[in-house]
């Protein structure tokens, strides 16, 4: 069976069905195909304060606020004795958002996507695309529904938003290795049972190891009294070989300040884990296709960026697909997505490459605790407000990231 539609978009995550209720909003006929069935289980559950003005804009907030989801307002990082708190609302723009939630993945993608459809969006749930033909104003796609038969869609243009399936990608031959260290991510969920007077449920918290700088941990609170845990480390480290994973986990967690806040904490979901979770594309678009998110490609979890980049290329695809419908001729899809979407992306890669070789964490450590100019540009890119040219720390970032790291090192 072969049906019609104006855009096909591959996966109902936060990024598909964002562009999916934008689109639709615009007056486009769009058809999402998903194929797991929602909710489901997914990390990348801390949000950035910039998550929330596209959320806005695409309508979804009194869903959400209704939701109940847990307040965030900012992060505290740990190394052994050292602590910052940073307060995402001392940023420096000027406009926008400077809180946002801590969401269980399943619920809040299960949200969005009901979201859209209650709207009116076609979206099907169950629906695995086995192979594609991308040419713009005709791409055609194959698909499997739920109980195996398979059906094509035409349509004029179709967004990949895929995630971690990266359909297209594969499908294309555009997937390329990527240039970051393999590293493996260890994570559960526990109700917590954190009675510590001096832990704040409004932030997330991030602990570097004391003696490796490159073992990280995040500690996600949840408005039900559970939290995500996860802990980063080099994948193949040979210091946990022959080490199952729940014990490289318990002993990584013990010795640092978690080991004690979580003493009480019981685990409720079995440990996962992901290696070599990074990903990279040979191109963000093309002759009929464009990709979203994690789809084009994932950095590192270390700042939450992922739903943020994924929200972020979703508005920037609306609007070129909006003003694809209304017949501008004019449309450049390098300079009005792939090229202002990379700039924000390349923001976050750089540092994400200072974290992990000591720099940033240096910088966040270090720095003095005042209320400086500088201190709300790092504050504006770690709350997600990576693509404001009139921050330096955007516009300049490797430059201003050694300067800062030259003004935070303590003297020796």
């Amino acid at each position: 069976m072969r049906q019609d539609c104006d855009i096909a978009v591959i996966g109902a995550g936060p990024a598909g069905s964002t562009v999916a209720k934008l689109l639709h909003d615009a007056g486009l006929h769009v058809t999402v195909l998903e194929a797991q069935e929602f909710p489901r289980f997914v990390i990348g559950e801390s949000l950035l304060p910039n998550c929330m003005n596209v959320l806005e804009r695409a309508g979804f907030l009194p869903a959400l606020e209704k939701a109940g989801f847990q307040h965030k307002n900012g992060a505290v990082f740990e190394c052994g004795k050292k602590h910052r708190t940073i307060d995402f609302r001392q940023n420096f723009e000027t406009t926008g958002w400077g809180t946002t939630y801590q969401v269980k993945r399943a619920e809040f993608d299960h949200i969005l996507a009901k979201e859209a459809a209650r709207d009116g969006v076609d979206l099907r749930f169950g629906h695995t695309v086995t192979a594609v033909q991308t040419s713009d104003g005709g791409c055609l796609i194959t698909y499997k529904d739920k109980v195996g038969a398979t059906s094509e869609l035409r349509a004029g243009f179709i967004v990949d938003a895929s995630g971690y399936g990266r359909v297209l990608p594969k499908l294309l031959g555009l997937a390329r290795a990527p240039q970051s260290i393999a590293r493996r991510a260890l994570f559960t969920h526990v109700k917590d049972r954190i009675d510590d007077p001096g832990y704040d449920r409004d932030k997330i918290l991030i602990t570097v190891h004391p003696d490796r700088q490159n073992i990280w941990y995040w500690l996600i609170p949840f408005s039900d009294g559970t939290a995500s845990v996860g802990v980063i480390y080099p994948d193949g480290d040979p210091e946990f070989a022959g080490m199952l994973e729940q014990d490289i986990f318990d002993r990584l967690i013990s010795e640092t300040r978690l080991g004690p806040l979580l003493a009480n904490s019981e685990q409720t979901r079995q440990l996962q884990s992901i290696a070599g979770y990074s990903a990279e594309s040979e191109k963000l678009c093309g002759d009929g296709y464009v990709l979203l998110g994690n789809a084009a490609g994932f950095l590192d979890p270390v700042f939450s960026s992922g739903v943020t980049i994924a929200l972020h290329s979703a508005e920037l695809a609306a609007d070129m697909l909006i003003a694809r419908h209304q017949g501008r001729t004019d449309i450049d899809w390098d300079t009005g997505f792939a090229k202002p979407l990379i700039r924000g992306v390349e923001t976050f890669r750089s540092y994400v490459d200072a974290w992990y070789d000591g720099r940033l964490q240096t910088i966040i450590f270090e720095q003095p605790d005042d209320d400086s100019q500088l201190k709300r540009m790092v504050v504006s890119i770690l709350a997600g407000y990576a693509w404001n040219m009139e921050n330096p720390l955007v516009a300049k970032t490797d430059r201003y990231l050694e300067m800062l790291h030259d003004l935070c090192t303590p003297a020796s």
